[in-house]
């Protein structure tokens, strides 16, 4: 088929709490070769570094990095939790406008994919552009181990279904955003495609999630370079 050696899809990489665009990056390097057929990445890093607690159960995520940024806190304290319901939202509306400038710079962007922290932040980047919103346009969204934003200023983002095509990636054993917590989230979509693998808070890449990946990347690729196919989705 004269598609499969059409035009790549551009997808925007978000980071999860505590991460950078370096170490989201280096944790998805089997997750892109999985994809690399059909996609190509950008990375970007969130505007707001994140200052470490002493007690470091009060965030989502016990990496090591020196450099660690998040996309908004949930805390005045200036931390974040997923599981943390109530509280603001400190520093959503710098992000947004990050990932508008990213667009207008570097894009366009077919979609964009998000871990943890980052899959809530696609979350509500999908419900800004449907309601027009927001300064960017991309056509679907990957959300790994993602959940919903319990802050108070996004309380309203989450009543209407969500069109947009999306995937949804968690594991059942996740102990840092409860499975059900994603499951939540994917209900919040019209028609949600959903894969579920056996393990804890990271982005699977094994054989088991390979089809999945593929599947649903290939279908927009298609899209992209067959602009006569008609996809109901």
């Amino acid at each position: 088929m004269s598609a499969m050696n059409g035009e790549k899809l551009k997808i925007l990489a978000i980071h999860g709490y505590r991460q950078n665009a370096d170490t989201f990056r280096q944790k998805t390097g089997s997750f892109r070769k999985i994809a690399n057929k059909f996609a190509d990445f950008t990375y970007i890093t969130a505007p707001h570094k994140v200052v470490i607690p002493n007690d470091v159960e009060n965030v989502d995520t016990a990496q090591e990095e020196d450099e660690q940024f998040g996309w908004f806190f949930n805390r005045e304290d200036k931390s974040f939790r997923g599981i943390r319901t109530g509280g603001p939202a400190i520093g959503f509306e710098e992000s947004v406008q990050l990932v508008e400038e990213t667009f207008e710079k570097l894009g366009p962007f077919d979609g964009i994919l998000g871990f943890s922290q980052g899959a809530c932040l696609v979350s509500l980047l999908c419900h800004l552009q449907e309601e027009k919103l927001l300064k960017a346009k991309f056509k679907f969204a990957i959300m790994i181990a993602g959940f919903k934003s319990g802050s108070i200023p996004h309380s309203a983002y989450y009543n209407k279904t969500i069109a947009i095509p999306s995937l949804h990636v968690f594991g059942e054993n996740d102990q840092i955003i409860p499975s059900q917590m994603s499951k939540d989230l994917s209900k919040c979509f019209l028609m949600p495609a959903i894969e579920m693998h056996p393990g804890g808070h990271f982005v699977p890449a094994s054989s088991s999630q390979k089809e999945t990946y593929q599947s649903f990347l290939r279908l927009h690729y298609l899209v992209k370079n067959c602009p006569d196919i008609e996809m109901n989705f």
